[in-house]
């Protein structure tokens, strides 16, 4: 679904926005930590001081209205290096399984800051992508590796 330039760029990419919607289409966004894995894309939750007597609304909003969408993109103060790429899917919660702790041990490889979190007990949300949308300077993307973000075409 993603072709290869729009895969090196998310890939490359350090944060993501995560947007979600609640029952009455409500918007909710906010930055992620994530990983790729073939037509999926896995955020963990983590042991980041949040209130712990509230579900966070990302989670609440998924129950209730599945579709989302995640951004990746690359600004700078030139505008010919401007790059986005948007997945569009279908989210599920992974509380355990094989899915889970794979998703768990491939971010915490991507993000040293996970190593010293358990991240056991705590669920994954699983991002089934459906549609890749992107735009901008893809040479910019690829010759600067450094730049987080890179675009290509709409699908």
């Amino acid at each position: 679904m993603l072709s290869d330039v729009q895969r090196g760029f998310v890939e490359r990419a350090r944060v993501a926005h995560l947007a979600t919607a609640d029952s009455d289409a409500v918007p909710h966004v906010v930055p992620v930590c994530f990983c790729l894995d073939g037509a999926s894309l896995y955020i963990t939750l983590d042991e980041k001081p949040k209130r712990r007597d509230l579900t966070p609304k990302r989670i609440r909003n998924i129950m209730e209205n599945p579709a989302v969408a995640v951004t990746v993109d690359h600004w700078d103060e030139d505008w010919s290096r401007l790059g986005w790429v948007m997945l569009r899917g279908i989210a599920e919660m992974l509380p355990d399984g094989a899915e889970h702790d794979h998703a768990q041990s491939r971010l915490s490889r991507r993000y040293k800051q996970y190593q010293t979190m358990d991240l056991a007990p705590l669920p994954v949300i699983a991002i089934r992508i459906r549609r890749v949308l992107s735009w901008g300077n893809l040479d910019h993307a690829a010759l600067h590796p450094t730049n987080t973000h890179q675009v290509i075409s709409d699908k």
